[in-house]
């Protein structure tokens, strides 16, 4: 049995797998576009300082992972600088030495515990681990959700008056 192919059938069949080998070869060298890259800055794990710069009495900023270092029994821990409220930036009060959200009075000591406020929880939390390069990188990609109000094992007073106003 023999099989002529016409000239145009035949063109038509070589340029069909030529496309064909060069989709391949575009899929192919295209993959590595098409993977998604490693997690760097906030949503991802952050870069920070040596194990030995975290005060043992209260807290250090981090402003790329939006977190706060410190001590909680001796362990690093990195507090999230969101209010569990309604996601206000809360800040360290230096003269009480506990976390006051400016927007609705939540406060929180210094580990984090729920003190006053509307805030459903204490402050959330996200992992820290020490890398081979000797620094604390903070796993902001990550949230460990705050104690409940009443589970505030750490009797922590405040040292000083409050940084936001009565009535604020």
């Amino acid at each position: 049995m023999s099989y002529n192919m016409k000239r145009r059938a035949f063109v038509t069949r070589v340029g069909q797998f030529g496309a064909g080998l060069v989709a391949i070869a575009g899929g192919l060298t295209s993959w590595d576009l098409l993977q998604p890259l490693p997690t760097s800055g906030f949503g991802g794990k952050v870069r920070s300082i040596p194990p030995g710069a975290v005060p043992d009495e209260g807290v250090i900023e981090v402003p790329a992972a939006r977190s706060y270092l410190g001590k909680v029994d001796g362990e690093i821990v990195a507090f999230s600088e969101k209010c569990t409220h309604l996601g206000c930036r809360v800040p360290y009060c230096e003269s009480s030495s506990q976390f006051e959200c400016p927007c609705h009075g939540s406060a929180f000591n210094r580990v984090g515990d729920y003190l006053t406020g509307p805030a459903p929880r204490g402050m959330d939390q996200h992992p820290v681990e020490v890398g081979d390069d000797g620094l604390l990188y903070i796993d902001t990609g990550s949230k460990i959700l705050g104690p409940a109000p009443g589970e505030n094992l750490h009797d922590i007073a405040p040292t000083g008056p409050s940084c936001v106003a009565e009535g604020e």
